[in-house]
């Protein structure tokens, strides 16, 4: 549970953030109420379009294709299996022919859901810790962290466009040419879409800590997600991953976009250190064998978003 708290005080953040340069743009304009209604207006419409249409986006900017079970008989059946074990629909099935080792979902609820495995994934992963990555996917889709990180990028897109064009809003208006409003626009065109990208950041990363442990009450299986992570990280810095979509990046189990590591990429990362989401999936399974977790390969936890 205090992985969804800790997400809806990011999101909480993010909301005070829109606010706030909602006022300051209405400011601009001698008219607050205008730049709330602007800023919600906008995120409104953005919001809508990343519900109804980020699963086909997703699918076609990672060159995945749907695929039959007659196709892919053994990633169709751990998918079959695990849906099953979480208690959620029968997700579409696809493959990307990326030769990096990896897998996302995507879909705004579970009845619209579908989970993506990498050729090269399917090559490396023996089939218990295949089955623990779907899990960590199936998470995703059961605890609606599509539609979270959707709401969130769009959220942070909205704030980060109109805090880089605030100057031009400011040249725009007329009479309010001054000192002080360009001050205000020089601060959010610098201040704004960096406090939103660290927000989504977040999100992200809390978002990512609970599919680990979610998908791996799902199986049962902690340290079988544990081993694929490793291959994983492994694998998708290898020099055949050119994989460089970075709008797409936080959607993977694995950041697929590799960079130099420093503190500053670590900050600005969209998952959280891969040591320490392994450490956690260790320290997990040893809970599970002391019995101070149960373990269950038959994972039926109460949806949050869900009265």
């Amino acid at each position: 549970m205090k992985w969804h708290l800790k997400t809806a005080m990011m999101f909480a953040v993010m909301t005070l953030i829109l606010l706030a340069v909602g006022t300051a743009i209405g400011y601009l304009f001698d008219s607050m109420w205008l730049g709330l209604v602007i800023m919600l207006g906008l995120a409104v419409v953005f919001n809508l379009y990343a519900y109804f249409f980020s699963k086909r986006s997703a699918l076609r900017a990672n060159k995945a294709r749907i695929v039959t079970e007659a196709e892919e008989p053994r990633l169709y059946g751990i998918v079959k299996s695990v849906a099953e074990k979480a208690g959620v629909p029968m997700p579409e099935v696809g493959v990307s022919e990326f030769p990096m080792p990896n897998a996302f979902a995507t879909g705004r609820n579970p009845k619209n859901a579908a989970v993506v495995a990498t050729r090269g994934l399917l090559g490396l992963l023996p089939d218990d810790e295949l089955e623990g990555v779907i899990a960590h996917e199936m998470a995703h889709v059961k605890n609606r962290d599509i539609l979270v990180m959707s709401v969130a990028s769009t959220m942070a897109a909205v704030l980060s466009y109109l805090s880089r064009y605030a100057i031009w809003m400011v040249i725009l208006s007329g009479n309010n040419r001054n000192a002080v409003n360009y001050g205000i626009a020089i601060a959010l065109s610098i201040t704004v879409p960096i406090a939103a990208l660290l927000v989504q950041l977040g999100v992200s990363r809390s978002r990512e800590y609970l599919a680990d442990e979610t998908g791996a009450k799902i199986t049962g299986n902690p340290r079988a997600l544990a081993r694929a992570l490793k291959t994983i990280e492994t694998g998708v810095g290898s020099p055949r991953n050119e994989y460089d979509n970075n709008s797409y990046a936080d959607m993977w189990i694995s950041n697929p976009v590799r960079k130099k590591k420093s503190l500053f990429s670590r900050m600005f990362s969209t998952h959280p250190p891969m040591d320490d989401r392994i450490a956690r999936l260790n320290d997990l399974a040893m809970k599970m064998d002391s019995g101070r977790i149960p373990r269950s390969g038959s994972f039926v936890e109460r949806d949050p978003f869900r009265n």
